[in-house]
């Protein structure tokens, strides 16, 4: 029977990374199976126990040239990720700060000869290029050692990568530059040039490119730290009697546990004796606290409003409900998700083909090249690793993910992670949360029918009644009535009858509010008509008679409608996924226009419902706020929380719409397919311009018109490429949103 597996892996830097992670791991005897993500560290391997175990594993991805450690300690791998990104911070800056000058004193007298007179004036040539190697050794050993390790490591696992076209190019460039220095009578009359300004940009601007990706991969496991603490460290358990605070490791099944107003529930269970309001929004999503009384399913996590209640534990540890969430969004999270597959194929394709193309180079050149042939030779395979160094593709992606991201701020959307960017432009499926993310998130007061008593009158007298009730649909009527500018009279006599609604002494009258038995023949028709369109209607009596007819709902977001409208237009499918009653989530799909309603759906069945989506060859894009909604959004091709939902949803989201507006979604999908088209155009370009200019590097046009490209012209040409891919993502800002958002 197989087992399966998951750990982190350290070290990873690129697509070809992971492809030798996964490669390694798979040639392993007894392995069925093995998935690696870059952007959260994992591996997952499906192996046979009896052939393999987990040290062997581990031991494999280290011969590869990476670490493998234990998921054990969340804050653990978050500090070394975060150690890893305030590093390569570091290791910019100080590239850059030698970086800068050396390309001032290489290029500046080129650009501008006066400058030329005046170094020479100040310091004789040969001093200037002994401070040009002072600058560009820390850059090259220091600053770009990663390079070397990674990119000898490939080499002798016989699988090149950027690394080593990296570790390669600027080496060249490099080390052609020393011997410039030492012995310059080895080259060719006019090539002893200096191209040290070559090797130490090509360093700097890969790491930056570095940088921008370890940012944009976001922080994924603080989504599950945020889920753990939900739960609280201690319970009051009844101990012989008396009720004492244990560690919550020590809950065992059948434990009666007390909970007081304002605490969270610590485990699941079933209640004994007293009664409460429940917020179990974490659950279900629904903003409406339920009463639970004698034989009310509780959940651990969610919040007691008030009341003191005891209840039998039912469920604890890794069987509660809070526990299987996290445990599907660690699952949905270590999935791979297909991001640049493409130019991962062709990156595979490139690298070794750029090698073979400068040995082969040197080769020819050598064996038929005019004397010193041994020199011109070395010249040409510098200038083909120089003119193909990856520097335009390394900064097609993460520019324009860092532009994009940029706009994308702008306008009130957050990508958690630069690839989400890429992944949100394929997507041709929105699954939506209902409340709070299509609707407002809290019940207000949309109805009032009165009859023979004026409306603020009964709305006045219906609010102070229910001033004495902490239920949310209470503080919907009372809301309303403040909304007016009414003054509520103080009340007396309050009783409240769960299920049937409540009563009280409101200035001399008697006022009845809830009780079905006041719903009038003249108002039944339009009471039915309220239910269908998703509204909780109510009835309330003054001194016994029925005299108003109201209906509370959780309202339409402004926008929703416009925002569904304009999804339809961009081609895309929208669904509905929702815990609430199959008449609600239809009454609401109908008024926004939503194509597909999944309601009923209980917590741990929405990555389900996403997954099942997901099976029909669509990519999905899941939009929520709820805790209830992080597996969903990580199960998701691309998760959107709403800014204004929770902080877990937040972390556990790839984007996240700040406003709260839905019409985010449409401005964030357009955008990402922008910046996709700008990503591609990208890699064109870099792609086309080595396909192009290897050839004239490797000496194609000599035979013709006897010239050979120089170094130095190889390293300008790669700067001009470099420089293209940087300017077209630049073009991003001048993005425009399809809707305007409003914050709500």
């Amino acid at each position: 029977m197989s087992e399966q597996v998951r750990f982190g892996v350290q070290g990873m830097t690129c697509a070809a990374c992971v492809g030798r992670v996964e490669r390694t791991l798979r040639k392993q005897p007894g392995v069925d199976s093995a998935t690696v993500n870059l952007a959260t560290e994992q591996a997952v391997v499906t192996f046979d126990p009896a052939v393999a175990n987990v040290v062997a594993l581990k031991a494999a991805v280290h011969d590869a040239g990476y670490d493998a450690v234990d998921l054990d300690d969340g804050a653990r791998n978050g500090d070394a990720r975060e150690g890893e990104q305030a590093e390569l911070k570091r290791l910019v800056g100080l590239s850059a700060l030698c970086t800068v000058p050396l390309v001032a004193i290489a290029m500046g007298p080129m650009l501008w000869p006066a400058l030329g007179g005046a170094m020479t004036a100040l310091l004789p040539e040969k001093a200037w290029h002994w401070l040009e190697l002072l600058l560009a050794t820390p850059v090259q050993f220091y600053a770009g050692r990663r390079f070397y390790r990674h990119g000898w490591a490939e080499i002798r696992h016989l699988n090149p990568g950027m690394s080593t076209l990296v570790m390669m190019g600027s080496s060249a460039a490099y080390f052609y530059s020393v011997l410039a220095i030492l012995v310059p009578g080895l080259f060719p009359a006019g090539t002893a040039n200096l191209y040290f300004e070559a090797s130490a940009t090509i360093i700097t601007l890969i790491l930056a490119g570095k940088y921008l990706e370890a940012q944009a991969k976001g922080r994924t496991s603080a989504a599950i730290r945020k889920l753990m603490e939900l739960q609280p460290g201690s319970a009051s358990v009844e101990r012989d009697g008396t009720f004492v605070d244990v560690a919550i490791g020590d809950v065992v099944p059948n434990d009666r546990i007390r909970v007081r107003p304002g605490e969270r529930i610590p485990v699941d269970g079933t209640v004994q004796d007293g009664s409460s309001y429940v917020d179990v929004s974490m659950v279900t999503g629904e903003p409406i606290p339920v009463e639970v009384t004698s034989g009310s399913e509780v959940v651990g996590g969610t919040i007691n409003k008030n009341g003191t209640f005891t209840f039998r534990a039912t469920r604890v540890g890794a069987d509660t409900v809070l526990a299987r969430i996290i445990n599907m969004v660690e699952e949905a999270q270590a999935g791979k998700p297909p991001i640049q597959q493409l130019a991962d194929r062709i990156a595979g394709v490139f690298v070794p083909a750029v090698i073979a193309v400068a040995a082969i180079t040197f080769a020819i050149w050598s064996w038929l090249g005019p004397a010193p042939s041994l020199n011109y030779a070395f010249v040409a395979a510098v200038s083909v690793l120089v003119i193909a160094c990856p520097c335009a593709m390394g900064l097609a992606t993460p520019t324009a993910i860092m532009v994009g991201t940029g706009k994308g701020a702008e306008m009130g959307t957050l990508f958690r992670q630069g690839t989400a960017l890429e992944t949100l432009a394929r997507v041709d499926t929105v699954a939506l949360d209902k409340t709070g993310t299509l609707t407002r998130g809290e019940p207000e007061l949309t109805d009032l029918h009165v009859e023979g008593i004026d409306e603020d009158t009964a709305l006045a007298l219906i609010a102070a009644a229910e001033d004495n009730s902490e239920h949310p649909v209470a503080r919907a009527l009372v809301a309303a009535a403040s909304a007016r500018g009414l003054e509520l009279a103080d009340s007396s006599a309050f009783n409240a009858v769960p299920g049937f609604g409540l009563s009280a002494a409101v200035g001399g009258h008697n006022v009845e509010v809830g009780a079905a038995r006041y719903n009038t023949d003249a108002c039944a028709d339009r009471a039915r008509q309220l239910a269908t369109e998703g509204k909780t209607p109510l009835y309330a009596a003054i001194d016994g008679r029925a005299v108003a007819m109201l209906a509370v709902a959780d309202p339409l977001k402004d926008g929703s409608r416009a925002a569904i409208d304009a999804l339809h237009a961009l081609g895309l499918r929208v669904a509905v996924v929702t815990g609430d009653n199959e008449r609600t989530a239809r009454a609401i799909a109908r008024q926004v226009g939503i194509d597909t309603v999944l309601a009923e759906v209980l917590p741990e069945e929405k990555a389900g419902e996403v997954k099942r989506l997901q099976s029909d060859d669509r990519r999905v894009a899941f939009v929520g706020d709820g805790i209830n909604d992080a597996p969903a959004l990580a199960q998701s091709d691309v998760g959107v929380a709403i800014g204004t939902g929770t902080d877990i949803a937040i972390e556990a989201g790839d984007v996240i719409l700040m406003s709260g507006d839905l019409r985010g979604i449409v401005n964030a999908i357009a955008l990402s397919r922008r910046t996709l088209r700008t990503i591609r155009n990208n890699f064109i370009w870099a792609y086309a311009y080595n396909v192009a200019l290897i050839p004239v590097a490797a000496g194609a046009l000599y035979p013709f018109i006897g010239v050979l490209l120089s170094p130095m012209l190889a390293a300008a040409a790669m700067s001009v490429s470099s420089v293209f891919v940087v300017t077209n993502s630049l073009r991003l800002r001048g993005f425009e949103p399809e809707l305007p958002a409003t914050k709500n």
